[in-house]
């Protein structure tokens, strides 16, 4: 279980799944079943531990077959188990306080998207959902100016933006605060501390 919980802390808002789990522990000699590491994320998850982001779509095979996005309850716990860097830090804090508005994803449910069927397509972090509405569409970045902020955060927001037909984009930035016009679309920029207050 110790190796299990490490694994998933050294790929907090990494794509994951069970065979990847498997394999792993399979490369340290480690001698058990896919189904007793589905019972070990299931536990992770029911003690609210760890926490899985499925991807977007409105077929429910699809999100069932599309590896899953790994979250944590605390960065600190991965900072004791020695995890460095801030990006993963950004959007961890964003996931749980997702979370926590949505009561338990209740009130409205996050998933992210990627492009079907293409290894380096677009991407975005989070799409939130109410029932059948796309409500609105969140890229994480550490950025404290325009310049710092990659060109394929706006590249995912704008291909979403089309294929789900939402125009509330978002960027949360470390530091960043403007409203900036990509192809006639509006895509807020937020810093992280002031997001977090917003509610």
């Amino acid at each position: 279980m110790d190796t299990f919980i490490k694994y998933h802390i050294s790929n907090i808002s990494k794509y994951n799944s069970i065979s990847k789990v498997y394999n792993y522990l399979k490369g340290l000699g480690y001698k058990c079943g896919k189904n007793i590491l589905l019972n070990f994320l299931k536990f992770v998850q029911d003690v609210f531990f760890i926490f899985t982001c499925e991807i977007f779509s409105f077929s429910i095979k699809n999100r069932m077959q599309y590896p899953k996005k790994v979250y944590l309850v605390d960065n600190g716990i991965a900072k004791a188990y020695g995890k460095e860097g801030i990006d993963w830090r950004m959007e961890n804090n964003v996931f749980i306080e997702l979370f926590r508005r949505s009561d338990a994803f209740n009130n409205f449910q996050v998933f992210y998207w990627k492009e079907y069927g293409k290894r380096n397509g677009e991407e975005v972090d989070f799409v939130i959902t109410k029932g059948l509405e796309i409500k609105e569409l969140i890229q994480v970045t550490y950025a404290n100016s325009i310049d710092e902020i990659n060109k394929r955060e706006f590249k995912g927001l704008l291909k979403a933006s089309k294929e789900l037909k939402c125009n509330n984009l978002s960027i949360i930035t470390w530091d960043f605060e403007d409203k900036i016009k990509v192809e006639n679309k509006i895509i807020k920029c937020i810093p992280l501390w002031k997001w977090n207050l917003i509610f």
